[in-house]
């Protein structure tokens, strides 16, 4: 916390005279934070595990929230986060960053969504695949971490670095069941984001293979192969791998990547099309972060509001749940819920160790 307040003090120490910056206050517990007045939004960039549950509580107390992506850990916790921002009439951007800086990403979903590749035949997406491993051993808590507060709603365990720290993908909160739902959601937002702005539709049907691994620490999915239907019959998938979404329409197909800006089509004069003023226009802003402030003080719907984000992500956990199952999910879009499989809707919730609540 020091470290990233002395950051932020060198950045805005020469704003204190013009912009009249007051200093960055650094708070153990975001309960503290959340009751400060003159406060109006707040960013969730916590571990998964902690994301629905600190945004609710940030709605509640009167905030505006930006929450890194995933969402939840569960399903009926995605439906809690909705219900309460459309309640409280609160801004919520989602960390689907590509809704605002990767143009790319916005034409290829306007071409879709105006009809240029004609009816969806196919949506294919492609995430980096999840890691294996981690060491369980106990260890001394970290000097300066609340363990408890960062287990939060999550059971209690034992401390170890490979579960709170880790470097980069290895994070252990990414990878293990208790905090996450693996890659298949942290990563997999990214591209199955980019697949519902172009085809605002999720499929009605899941069934697929994957690997849990049964060995060190890490116990969420990979090498998954996940195969659906979309109600009209148009075909799904999720499989490992460099991110993509691939559009395939009967009249040509789109694939389009956010790291690296990966833009191709058949046939290639698709990406000479310019969007017509009375079509469809899905880019707001150039920065996620400013439209998210731009919202805050004019209200406006943020480029990845709550609606977007909750039906994403219901991707990600359908995926996850025809894996653990080993069944093919039917999903009810309206009433959104597993149908004919009692044991598998179970799995939409999650418990919560007091006295957190959703």
């Amino acid at each position: 916390r020091e470290a990233a307040a002395k950051r932020v003090e060198q950045r805005y120490a020469a704003d204190r005279e013009r912009l009249g910056y007051k200093g960055c206050r650094t708070y153990n517990d975001f309960r503290e934070l959340l009751a400060c007045d003159d406060i109006d939004a707040v960013v969730v960039a916590t571990p998964d595990h902690w994301h629905v549950p600190a945004a609710i509580a940030a709605v509640r107390a009167g905030k505006d929230v930006y929450v890194e992506k995933p969402l939840g850990i569960s399903m009926e916790h995605n439906k809690a986060m909705r219900e309460t921002v459309h309640l409280h009439s609160a801004v919520f951007q989602y960390g689907t960053q590509q809704r605002s800086f990767s143009q790319h990403c916005g034409f290829a979903c306007e071409l879709v969504r105006n009809g240029y590749i004609g009816d969806i035949k196919a949506v294919h997406v492609i995430a980096p695949n999840g890691e294996r491993g981690g060491n369980a051993e106990s260890q001394p808590v970290a000097e300066g971490v609340d363990y408890d507060l960062w287990l939060g709603p999550a059971p209690v365990t034992p401390f170890c670095r490979d579960r709170c720290l880790g470097v980069g993908a290895r994070k252990g909160v990414y990878h293990i069941y208790d905090y996450a739902i693996g890659f298949i959601a942290g990563w997999g937002a990214h591209p199955l984001d980019i697949a519902h702005w172009g085809y605002p539709h999720i499929p009605v049907e899941y069934e697929g293979t994957g690997v849990i691994p049964t060995e060190g620490l890490f116990d969420t999915v990979v090498d998954w192969d996940v195969r659906g239907r979309y109600a009209n019959g148009a075909e799904f998938t999720l499989k490992p791998g460099s991110d993509l979404t691939t559009f395939v329409g009967t009249k040509g197909w789109i694939a389009v990547g956010r790291g690296r800006q990966t833009l191709a089509a058949e046939p290639a004069s698709l990406l000479e099309v310019k969007i017509k003023p009375d079509e469809i226009h899905l880019l707001q802003e150039n920065n996620h972060y400013g439209d998210f402030l731009n919202c805050v003080m004019t209200r406006r719907t943020p480029a990845s509001n709550i609606d977007s984000a909750v039906q994403s992500d219901f991707i990600s956990h359908l995926g996850d749940i025809c894996i653990r199952t080993g069944r093919k999910i039917k999903w009810d879009p309206k009433k959104e819920t597993i149908v004919g499989d009692d044991s598998a809707a179970r799995m939409m919730r999650r418990a919560l160790r007091a006295p957190w609540t959703v």
